[in-house]
């Protein structure tokens, strides 16, 4: 059994990955509901939490039917990760991640995220305050290296196992890479295998179904997976990977009404907690990804995206439903 500080997760535990944008409470309600054993606030600033900055402080906002959840952290300073750690410790999630991976510019260009792959050094001083500062377990997500030339995955795992951490998630791409080529997962298998490290650890990158996620655990070792874009829009694929284990068979794709009941779900919630106008705003990046696939489906995503009212968005897919062509 995988254990992280005092959770006990399940034998082979699927996490979902912390998106930026993407995995809020809505998002992260429905991944629950198909099957994610851990998931992740969105990467949260140091320095905008001590600023007391309002999109910071709103992304620290848990509940109960999530858990267990973490919150994630980033930034360059050790004063502002220790500050920040106190401050996440007072909202009670179960764990706090650091993030040593974002590879986008405004991120990893100012020496936080993946920039900090840079200096194992400063990387270790972080995590090292971070860990010094509050009482929850304290788990790092990150990357390979800063490029194929400086891939240091081996030292970074057992340096920050010595200051304290307790699971490691590594997305088996460099930052240079950001999310495009393959990952390579040999080298999270080497870390798993160091006979020093006595840590969990979790692999991610390219997971996309269930086959693979079986080839990959039975590959490389791990101690779980995380999933990060393969659920955005497939939120299901946390229970169909989950079968696939349990019974070697695959589960069908969730039907058109299937996907409804979700996109209703997601843009309640979503509206629920940011209010309708801003909630319906920032739901229009998810239709595509929901209903990939589907038929003759433009002249409803039109729709969808033109409205900003929760009850004429449910009437769209209620007119969506009894569309014999589309069914």
């Amino acid at each position: 059994m995988i254990k992280i500080g005092k959770i006990n997760f399940p034998e082979f535990p699927f996490l979902l990955a912390p998106m930026e944008d993407v995995s809020d409470p809505p998002f992260r309600r429905l991944c629950k509901m198909e099957g994610a054993d851990l998931m992740y606030s969105e990467f949260i600033s140091s320095e905008g939490l001590i600023r007391d900055a309002i999109k910071s402080k709103k992304k620290l906002e848990i509940f109960d039917y999530e858990r267990p959840i973490g919150i994630q952290i980033f930034g360059g300073d050790e004063e502002a990760m220790s500050l920040s750690a106190k401050i996440v410790e007072t909202v009670q999630p179960d764990l706090l991640d650091i993030n040593f991976g974002c590879p986008v510019k405004k991120v990893a260009c100012k020496g936080a995220g993946a920039g900090v792959l840079k200096d194992i050094d400063l990387m270790v001083k972080l995590t090292k305050a971070v860990v010094n500062s509050t009482k929850l377990p304290v788990t790092v997500k990150t990357r390979l290296g800063w490029d194929e030339k400086s891939i240091n995955i081996d030292e970074v795992a057992e340096r920050l196992q010595d200051v304290g951490i307790q699971a490691l998630t590594i997305h088996a791409r460099t930052r240079s890479q950001m999310y495009k080529g393959h990952s390579d997962w040999n080298y999270i298998a080497r870390v798993k295998n160091n006979p020093r490290i006595q840590i969990p650890i979790f692999g991610n990158g390219d997971i996309d179904s269930p086959e693979k996620a079986l080839e990959f655990k039975n590959k490389y070792g791990v101690d779980g997976i995380m999933i990060g874009r393969a659920a955005i829009g497939n939120p299901w694929i946390f229970k169909q990977i989950k079968h696939f284990f349990k019974t070697g068979e695959l589960l069908p794709p969730p039907t058109l009404k299937e996907r409804i009941e979700a996109v209703k779900k997601h843009a309640l919630w979503s509206t629920e907690w940011k209010g309708e106008r801003t909630g319906l705003l920032e739901m229009r990046q998810h239709y595509s990804n929901y209903f990939r696939g589907i038929a003759d489906f433009k002249p409803y995503k039109s729709q969808l995206l033109s409205t900003l009212s929760i009850d004429e968005l449910n009437s769209i897919f209620d007119t969506i439903l009894t569309e014999k062509d589309i069914l």
